[in-house]
């Protein structure tokens, strides 16, 4: 965990540490493992194909909260986050091999607002795509 950000040290337009995070197929598992969703669009190839989906997609709940890691990681704190929301705009296809896939996060304070809090807005992509929409955090910082 890193030291706590100040509000004071925050200007809008700052940007966050970007970060990248590796799915791969047994990411997948033991999310679903985790959470519960075993949906087989997350783990099955065939069904996954069969309902029209190019192949093995991550959660979107998994890839939310990778998302969401480098503003809590940026913060100091998980507890700061006061708000969070995605549009979910692509899924993150994993293909079966060894390297699976890469969501690639990047995030900027988009505004400073009353009570010490910040709006980050955040740029998830995968595979060249964007795969959140929207996705923005509400920080209140020390």
């Amino acid at each position: 965990m890193t030291a706590k950000i100040t509000f004071d040290e925050v200007e809008v337009g700052t940007e966050l540490p970007a970060r990248s995070f590796p799915v791969t197929r047994a990411t997948l598992v033991r999310y679903a493992g985790a959470s519960g969703d075993f949906n087989p669009i997350h783990w099955n190839e065939k069904f996954a194909k069969e309902v029209g989906l190019p192949d093995v997609i991550a959660h979107g709940m998994f890839t939310m909260a990778e998302a969401i890691r480098v503003v809590t990681d940026w913060a100091g704190d998980p507890g700061a986050v006061v708000e969070y929301g995605v549009r979910f705009t692509k899924p993150v296809v994993v293909p079966n091999d060894e390297t699976g896939a890469l969501i690639e996060v990047s995030g900027k304070v988009a505004a400073k607002l009353d009570d010490n809090r910040v709006r980050v807005d955040l740029t998830a992509m995968s595979a060249g795509q964007k795969v959140l929409g929207m996705s923005r955090a509400v920080v209140r910082l020390a």
